[in-house]
């Protein structure tokens, strides 16, 4: 009689936790547990918005530092994520941007909730309290084994292991025999690569011109279309005269062949002909633009036209000009050290010149031959005003004394 009256009390106690737990049932652990962490007196409880719980359970412990601060106390579906509401111990602190994880005890263990501070470059900030809840931003998984386990069954069956020998077989086939050329390439490889390090900036401006380039010809694209179009034409001409191309390279060819047997032949000749040219050259490079400027008036002599705005101020200019177009003058200006010289001057230039001086502006060149005057005849040495006294070389002359002609003042 008494056991049965212990089993209709526990059906009723079982009957009254249903009632007030609700009508879900999911197996005892969906009820709680009486001694866990985060339900005794001063616990209170934090919500964790997870986008997986995998097989997280009510009841699972809450881990700070691999040490049980808490448990599930309850999971719910919220939009397109799970809603972990954990109790925790009284005293346990947490920043207020804490993170939150679920982890496995073991390799074959259960599931926990892990939280933490956030790793940084993010600091700590504030303390976590009493119905506050972490983001989706804040909160994740571990993998599990089961993800563990399919990602190395991949990597096993079509990750390409199995190619490992062959691709072993052939490195070996590959460097057999050639490591003196292999030690070779290694340096120039690192040569190489410093290069194109040191070069970084030259390959990207350069990739920025073919940038720019490509902008270009896709705005120039109908030209560059039309351009491509209307050169066949022009192919067309080549091609027909390919032959008369060819025989064109090939004599250049031969050309070439002769310049330099020619170089070849006179080359001592050439170097020394270029060695004296070198100083002319020099001297012409050092004249700069005089030698320009010279002749802009040399052309124009004696009407330099280039600076005559600054010599004369007005509209008319003055000139005095004589013209010597003799025999003599001619043969003298131009002839004159060469073989032809003296046979077109006439008696002139048997005789010598007999013409006036032209550069002085004397005379007439044309009438001046005919206008001849004699010598005038010697003038008599002057006698001295003394009688008896001869005239001494080097005196100064006195007047009234060794210069005749004087004022004869002194002598009366």
């Amino acid at each position: 009689m008494r056991v049965r009256r212990k089993i209709a009390g526990a059906a009723i106690g079982l009957v009254l936790a249903l009632g007030v737990t609700g009508c879900q049932w999911d197996g005892l652990n969906s009820l709680p547990m009486p001694g866990t962490a985060g339900t005794g007196q001063g616990s209170w409880q934090v919500r964790i918005q997870m986008p997986n719980v995998t097989t997280l359970t009510r009841n699972s412990p809450v881990m700070v530092d691999d040490v049980t601060v808490g448990t599930v106390t309850d999971i719910q579906v919220e939009g397109w994520h799970a809603l972990v509401t954990i109790g925790l111990n009284k005293g346990v602190k947490l920043p207020a941007n804490a993170i939150a994880r679920i982890g496995q005890t073991s390799l074959l263990g259960s599931n926990h909730v892990e939280l933490a501070a956030p790793q940084p470059p993010t600091t700590p900030e504030g303390e976590l309290r009493n119905g506050d809840e972490i983001p989706l931003d804040r909160a994740g998984d571990y993998p599990t084994t089961e993800q563990t386990l399919s990602s190395l069954s991949v990597v096993l069956n079509g990750g390409g292991i199995s190619q490992l020998e062959t691709i072993t077989h052939e490195l070996d086939t590959a460097f057999h025999g050639r490591t003196d050329a292999i030690r070779d390439l290694l340096p120039q490889l690192a040569q190489l690569t410093s290069t194109l390090n040191g070069q970084t900036s030259d390959i990207i401006n350069a990739m920025s011109g073919l940038d720019r380039l490509a902008g270009v010809l896709a705005q120039q694209k109908d030209a560059v279309t039309t351009a491509i179009t209307q050169i066949h034409p022009a192919l067309t001409v080549l091609a027909d005269r390919r032959a008369n191309i060819t025989k064109t390279i090939t004599a250049l060819g031969s050309l070439s062949d002769v310049v330099q047997q020619i170089i070849q032949q006179g080359g001592d000749n050439l170097k020394a002909d270029l060695a004296n040219l070198g100083p002319t050259l020099k001297s012409l490079a050092d004249t700069g633009g005089k030698l320009a400027d010279s002749l802009q008036i040399l052309l124009t002599f004696p009407f330099p036209l280039k600076n005559l705005n600054n010599a004369l101020r007005g509209d008319y200019l003055n000139l005095l000009m004589t013209v010597d177009m003799t025999g003599a003058r001619l043969d003298s200006n131009f002839l004159t050290g060469t073989p032809l010289g003296g046979r077109f001057g006439g008696v002139e230039g048997a005789l010598g010149s007999i013409a006036p001086n032209t550069a002085l502006g004397k005379g007439d060149p044309v009438t001046g031959p005919l206008n001849i005057q004699p010598p005038a005849p010697a003038t008599p040495a002057p006698k001295p005003s003394i009688p008896g006294l001869p005239p001494i070389p080097g005196l100064p002359a006195i007047p009234g004394l060794t210069v005749p002609g004087a004022s004869q003042g002194g002598a009366r």
